[in-house]
């Protein structure tokens, strides 16, 4: 008897997954409720267990590879699964997920037709190069370039997990948001810099509160204002920029958020964290510490509307009183979506953090 396992529905709306990492080989025994599988999300990565005992028949997905929901991973038992299994899922599930642009034999993920749809492309006409007769997103992009087949220079690495994920955020958020970043510098004199971002989660969630317009996201012709204020950090880790989620910010003192920035960045950079420690942020704040330039311009965190950034803070000369003085001093920004916050709000809003933390 054999069981066909197929991506299950992970929550928050997502439609796909990515095999991170095949955790069994094909003729290996497994347990029930043994590992089986690491499934990526544009959250985090996720242990799927096995949902019955028996022999690993045959995996149907490789490693690398995006899918959507529903589609069968693997086969355990003795069984075989017809070849068309697959392909006649992806079939009936792709209208849903990307404009038909070839006819369902071809062999390519559902972000390969999606590039493929935007580049102008036709799948159907393109000799695939990835395992199992798979079309490749660099098949696509090869055919938009010169449709012809590049020869390689240099080490290549296909783009996976996190930073994946961060292409196709930042790709979106890049050509969806009319983004503009207003900037002012601040005294932190009387800022504790050992306990910087938890001091400007908690100023800039007090000044969202005057500024409702950039705790908010913007869903078809409807702008949303959020009554929460789950403020994202963005942390550098080895595999990627990943923003965790520190949550009521207005609500909760510094020292609480401080325990929680420093949980949720060692859990970061460690790998650990859970969807849910990644998802439903309203608003972001980064903050790159040491490596912070004199000033960069961030990109917003879609679907949100703001981003604020601290940038390096050092001693400089400023005018105090009519008198040269030195203090330590930094730029802040905001970044901000122009469809939904005019310039003159964002201004305000970015003056009211800063006179929060000159205070």
């Amino acid at each position: 008897m054999a069981y066909e396992f197929k991506l299950p529905d992970l929550g928050e709306g997502l439609t796909e997954g990515e095999i991170a990492k095949w955790l069994v080989a094909e003729g290996d025994e497994i347990e029930e409720d043994a590992p089986l599988v690491e499934i990526q999300t544009d959250k985090t990565t996720v242990e799927i267990p096995s949902p019955a005992a028996g022999k690993v028949a045959r995996i149907l997905v490789a490693e690398g590879d995006v899918v959507p929901v529903g589609t069968v991973l693997v086969v355990i038992g003795d069984d075989e699964v017809p070849e068309a299994s697959n392909s006649l899922l992806q079939a009936e599930v792709q209208p849903a997920l990307a404009p038909p642009v070839e006819v369902a034999r071809v062999q390519a993920t559902p972000l390969v037709r999606k590039i493929a749809h935007e580049l102008g492309v036709d799948v159907a006409s393109l000799t695939p190069t990835g395992p199992g007769g798979r079309v490749t997103e660099a098949d696509v992009r090869n055919a938009a370039s010169d449709g012809s087949s590049q020869s390689a220079e240099g080490r290549r690495e296909k783009v996976r997990g996190v930073r994946r994920q961060i292409v196709e955020h930042l790709t979106r958020a890049h050509h969806e948001v009319p983004a503009v970043t207003y900037v002012e510098e601040c005294d932190f004199s009387n800022v504790d810099l050992k306990l910087l971002l938890p001091i400007v989660l908690k100023a800039t969630a007090a000044a969202l509160q005057e500024f409702p317009e950039l705790n908010a996201r913007l869903e078809g012709d409807e702008i949303v204002y959020l009554d929460r204020y789950d403020l994202g950090i963005a942390v550098q880790t080895d595999q990627g920029l990943v923003v965790p989620v520190v949550r009521d910010c207005d609500t909760r003192d510094v020292a609480q958020l401080r325990a929680d920035v420093d949980s949720l960045a060692e859990q970061a950079r460690a790998g650990t964290l859970t969807a849910e420690e990644l998802r439903g942020s309203t608003f972001t704040v980064t903050s790159a510490g040491k490596l912070a330039g004199l000033f960069v311009t961030p990109l917003v965190n879609y679907p949100e509307v703001g981003i604020l950034g601290v940038h390096r803070i050092a001693p400089r000369p400023v005018v105090r009183g009519g008198e040269v003085v030195v203090r330590p001093m930094g730029n802040i920004s905001v970044t901000f979506d122009h469809r939904v916050v005019d310039g003159a709000r964002a201004a305000a809003f970015t003056l009211a953090v800063i006179d929060r933390l000159q205070a």
